[in-house]
């Protein structure tokens, strides 16, 4: 265990079968939900409200989305409690709770980007603390990318039917990094030091502007590594066991006095060299 994380509270895994249907089950949410934002982007997108600044914006079709997600879920499993980025919010009986993104990468969306996804994850534990959960099945969806990704815990992560095996990963110095920005102006510039440590010492940098898909691209081999400061539980459920399942490790470093986490993946050993050019192992 290094020293940046608590210890992984011990979960009792569903039987295969039961792994296979969250996962088959989060695909299908993920699919309708993902044909329905992007027709209402065809019809008009429209703001709904503001969220931390007057550039992140909550649409319509996030609200519409996250209810959708939310009927499905209910319908298929009534007894299983959400997590939602727009507010949805219920307890359930099961032990398993779906955290999920309607639109990942809203902004994208809004501007009429192709990047953007439908993030939908089963969790055991504490769905709204990264370090006190375990995702055991989910699917990222980009409906106007054409990529499906999907994983279930112990059974391996697929990328459109195919499965992902992340192969060896190259030096720091040859590394493609992703990244991600905030819309608060002050967290924005302490990212931006953050960034400025790797950039003299990494291949490039790249930035998407959709988390989710952002830590996918790593499972499949489109990007070596992703380091973001501030991801939220819903941007990172599904993804994450993608990469773990591909044969990646994801780590949430502390940062600051905000609670807000440093969210990195990559492929060992370049994660813990990533760490330390970053001063990430120090708990900086």
């Amino acid at each position: 265990m290094t020293d940046h994380q608590r210890p992984t509270p011990p979960f009792t895994l569903p039987d295969a079968r039961l792994l296979l249907e969250l996962r088959d089950l989060a695909e299908r949410v993920a699919r309708e939900v993902g044909a329905l934002v992007r027709s209402m982007r065809e019809e008009a997108v429209e703001v709904a409200a503001t969220k931390s600044s007057a550039t992140d914006v909550v649409t319509r079709a996030d609200l519409a989305a996250e209810a959708r997600v939310a009927e499905l879920l209910r319908l298929a499993r009534p007894d299983d409690g959400l997590l939602g980025e727009e507010g949805a919010r219920t307890a359930g009986s099961s032990g398993i709770t779906w955290v999920v993104d309607p639109i990942d990468g809203t902004v994208n969306y809004l501007y009429g980007r192709r990047e953007y996804a439908v993030s939908v994850a089963a969790v055991l534990g504490d769905p709204a603390d990264v370090e006190a959960w375990r995702p055991i099945a989910g699917c990222v969806h980009a409906p106007e990318l054409g990529t499906t990704y999907r994983a279930a815990a112990g059974l391996g992560a697929e990328l459109d039917g195919r499965r992902l095996v992340m192969g060896e990963p190259p030096e720091l110095a040859g590394t493609l990094l992703g990244t991600g920005f905030s819309y608060d102006a002050g967290v924005r510039a302490e990212q931006g030091d953050l960034v400025a440590r790797l950039l003299p010492r990494i291949r490039d940098l790249r930035r998407a502007g959709a988390g989710a898909l952002d830590l996918c691209d790593v499972a499949a081999g489109r990007l070596d590594a992703h380091l973001e400061r501030g991801l939220n539980p819903w941007d990172v459920a599904a993804a994450e066991l993608v990469v773990r399942e591909a044969g990646g490790v994801v780590h949430h470093y502390p940062l600051g006095v905000d609670g807000r986490r440093v969210t990195m993946a990559a492929r060992a050993p370049l994660d813990a060299a990533l760490a330390e050019a970053a001063g990430l192992s120090r708990g900086v």
